[in-house]
């Protein structure tokens, strides 16, 4: 199932969350204005690679502070239309009401914590890797994670594909990111760390750092917003 929209109103305009998808958006316009070796070399120079984080290996800038700053330009990096349409999907329909329970400034601190957690999750299981990790779906983990904590009840519409039909439904948050955690687990377990594809272990270490920060930073309490429903 694919969300869509939320019913859950914000007080204040998410600034923070409308710049984080602006420049996602922008940077992913300026790499496609790239001719294939300034792309290469923006991946390689701005992505996070474990094997350069752990193992000193660098291939296009040396020392180890640029290793640390690819933990965050990774964040804004994304391998394709869909995998930023996606990320973008899920940060705009979740990251405003997380901006709205912890102030601008919090939400900014916690995004960022969130995706190094990821990054670092999956580097350390990982340490030998020489992929290039990039997207923000680290950080949106931990978005998703607070979601469920302060507003599991909210309602949230999704498609539900039935076949060719495409099949509009509101339910509760606590499944919606309940089946989406599930479906990570899942993909992690399966997935061949050798094998170049989705960093599922960086949305699980984002979405732990979630758990761990939103009752630290959240202005509203825990299960703080409900909404009463057939589903939830």
């Amino acid at each position: 199932m694919i969300p869509i929209s939320d019913d859950n109103p914000v007080r204040r305009t998410p600034y923070v969350n409308i710049v984080f998808i602006v420049a996602c958006v922008g940077i992913f316009l300026w790499q496609l204005g790239l001719d294939e070796p300034d792309f290469n070399r923006s991946i390689a120079t701005l992505a996070f690679t474990p094997a350069h984080f752990f193992g000193g290996e660098f291939s296009t800038l040396e020392g180890s502070a640029w290793s640390w700053a690819t933990l965050a330009t990774s964040m804004f990096l994304h391998g394709g239309l869909l995998h930023l349409g996606g990320n973008m999907l899920y940060l705009w329909i979740f990251g405003n009401n997380i901006e709205d329970a912890t102030g601008h400034f919090l939400y900014f601190l916690f995004y960022f914590i969130c995706g190094v957690a990821a990054a670092l999750s999956e580097g350390v299981l990982n340490a030998g890797s020489q992929i290039p990790m990039v997207g923000a779906s680290g950080a949106i983990s931990g978005v998703l994670a607070a979601y469920l904590l302060i507003y599991p009840r909210a309602r949230v519409t999704v498609i539900v594909p039935l076949g060719i039909l495409l099949y509009p439904m509101k339910i509760s948050a606590l499944y919606v990111i309940g089946f989406w955690f599930l479906v990570q687990i899942f993909q992690a377990v399966m997935a061949d760390p050798n094998e170049p594809g989705v960093a599922w272990w960086a949305h699980l270490g984002g979405f732990g750092a979630g758990l761990i920060l939103a009752p630290l930073f959240s202005r509203i309490p825990l299960f703080g917003r409900r909404r009463a429903g057939p589903w939830g």
